[in-house]
């Protein structure tokens, strides 16, 4: 009876100490959060920091940070689940789908990006009016796998009869929305393409001069970025990460301040269909692998 007694004691002790375990475990999990380099590493610190915040509040876990260094990176990490969370361009979510056949999936996307479009820049003196004066010409896209500072770009030259790696003197590719606008300012290249909300931003904040640099083009609109997950993520993390994007209100304080960073008016869900337009331009463009 005593010895039976010993192993219930144990027994319990043991169920016990792995409950503890179990929730020690899920207090300590980590929500790993990155964006794919679009902007400069301390730009894209400066605006998460906010977010980070209030995702841990929402969520009632610990948001961290994780920068990568190319977009590339961002998609195998998720792809890899090194990463649980994303800011992809919808080029880059198609890779990301594409490479996890299917399992990587858009939560929500700022409203802004239904209808996202890039912009044409041009020293204001170069003579360049409209694509076709850009035959003869160096431009300047961003990171390759951009949507809106590469494929999108040059999917509108396309259609309009210009195959930029054979009408143009020469094609760069910056890396980043702002490094482009720095190699047009500084007269690297002639023109570059870029994303339209990183162009008003910097005209809004006079970190560019409209009078000397100009937009000679705009294209037509698209889909463009979203948060994406890996889709073994639990779907009741899944439904707190999009109820705390859908909650961001532009009337409170602190709402006012995370769709600010992020140049949102609000979030709304997202769905992988949305980006059949993005997919199908990749592959005619030869750039999906």
């Amino acid at each position: 009876m005593a010895l039976s007694r010993v192993v219930a004691g144990l027994a319990r002790g043991v169920v016990l100490s792995l409950a503890l375990a179990g929730v020690a475990a899920q207090a300590q999990q980590v929500l790993r959060v990155t964006a794919i380099p679009d902007e400069s590493p301390t730009e894209l610190a400066r605006k998460f920091a906010p977010l980070g915040q209030y995702l841990e509040s929402r969520l009632g876990m610990k948001v961290e940070w994780t920068p990568v260094t190319d977009y590339a990176a961002a998609v195998e990490t998720v792809v890899n689940r090194k990463i649980d969370l994303a800011w992809f361009g919808g080029f880059t979510f198609v890779q990301a789908n594409v490479r996890s056949g299917g399992k990587i999936i858009p939560l929500v996307q700022r409203e802004e990006d239904e209808k996202f479009r890039s912009v044409f820049i041009t020293d204001a003196k170069s003579g360049i009016a409209k694509l076709e004066d850009l035959k003869g010409k160096t431009l300047s896209f961003g990171s390759q796998s951009s949507t809106s500072g590469h494929l999108m770009p040059r999917s509108f030259l396309l259609a309009a009869k210009i195959n930029p790696d054979v009408d143009l003197k020469r094609v760069a590719f910056s890396g980043a929305h702002d490094a482009t606008i720095a190699a047009v300012a500084s007269g690297k290249v002639d023109a570059g393409a870029l994303n339209i909300s990183v162009w008003e931003k910097f005209v809004t904040e006079k970190k560019v001069d409209p009078t000397q640099v100009k937009v000679f083009y705009t294209t037509p609109p698209y889909y463009d970025y979203n948060w994406s997950v890996h889709a073994d993520m639990p779907q009741a993390l899944q439904d707190k990460i999009k109820a705390a994007f859908l909650a961001l209100d532009p009337n409170t304080a602190q709402g006012k301040e995370i769709l600010g960073l992020q140049r949102a008016t609000k979030f709304i869900p997202s769905k992988p269909e949305n980006y059949n337009g993005i997919r199908a331009a990749a592959e005619n463009a030869g750039l999906l692998k």
